[in-house]
C-alpha cells in the first residue's frame, strides 16, 4: 500500500494530466453532432497507430524476463492493430455508401 502511495505522490502531476484529458476528451466528443461522430472516430481510430508504434518501442526497452511488460506491450499492440483496422473498414464503408451505382 506505501508503493502505491509513494507511486502517487511521485507521479501527481502526470496523474493530474491523465484524468484531466479524459474530462477534456469527454467534453469535445460529447459536443460533436451525431452526423459528424462516425467519420471523426473514423479518423481517430487511424491515427492509434502512434500506440502501435510506441508500444514497440517499449517493448524493445524492456527487460526480456519482465513477462508482464512484455504482455502488456503485446497487448497494446493487438488492440491499437485492432483499433487500425477497424477504423479503416469504417471509412471504407462510409465511402462506398457514396460511390455511384
Amino acid at each position: 500500500m506505501t508503493e502505491i502511495i509513494n507511486f502517487i505522490g511521485t507521479h501527481q502531476e502526470i496523474i493530474f494530466f491523465i484524468i484531466l484529458s479524459v474530462f477534456v476528451g469527454i467534453e469535445v466528443i460529447g459536443g460533436v453532432p451525431t452526423v459528424l461522430h462516425t467519420p471523426l472516430m473514423s479518423g481517430a481510430n487511424a491515427i492509434h497507430g502512434v500506440v502501435i508504434v510506441g508500444a514497440i518501442i517499449v517493448m524493445l526497452n524492456v527487460d526480456a524476463n519482465d513477462y508482464v511488460a512484455l504482455s502488456l506491450g503485446f497487448l497494446a499492440v493487438v488492440l491499437g492493430t485492432l483499433n487500425v483496422v477497424g477504423g479503416f473498414v469504417v471509412t471504407d464503408r462510409m465511402l462506398e455508401m457514396f460511390k455511384k451505382k
